[in-house]
């Protein structure tokens, strides 16, 4: 089965995460544009673990097909990082397969 078709076999989506805002300074460098990606086996990218624990659930929920009532997107979701401080806020895309 080729990575395209996973999604649509599976039930399972690889889940882009993007900063979509970052005030004040973030610890761990964040800044808006850095991309991670989560395809099931690896973690591809940079991210803070505050930000990677506290947001894990959400992206395991839509990496299963989780629907969030509240979303406009059914597949788009934000997640704010836990420090209110130096807040970066994170765009978790699940990514529809292709083909």
């Amino acid at each position: 089965m080729s990575k395209e078709d996973k999604g649509s076999q599976t039930g399972e989506f690889d889940i882009l995460v993007r900063v979509i805002s970052q005030k004040g300074i973030c610890a761990a460098g964040h800044k808006v544009g850095d991309e991670v990606l989560f395809d099931g086996m690896s973690v591809q990218g940079r991210i803070c673990m505050s930000a990677l624990y506290s947001m894990l659930p959400k992206v395991f929920a839509m990496r299963y097909g989780a629907h969030f009532p509240w979303l406009e997107d059914p597949d788009v979701a934000t997640h704010a990082c836990p420090d209110a401080q130096n807040p970066v806020v994170f765009e978790i895309r699940r990514l529809r397969p292709t083909g």
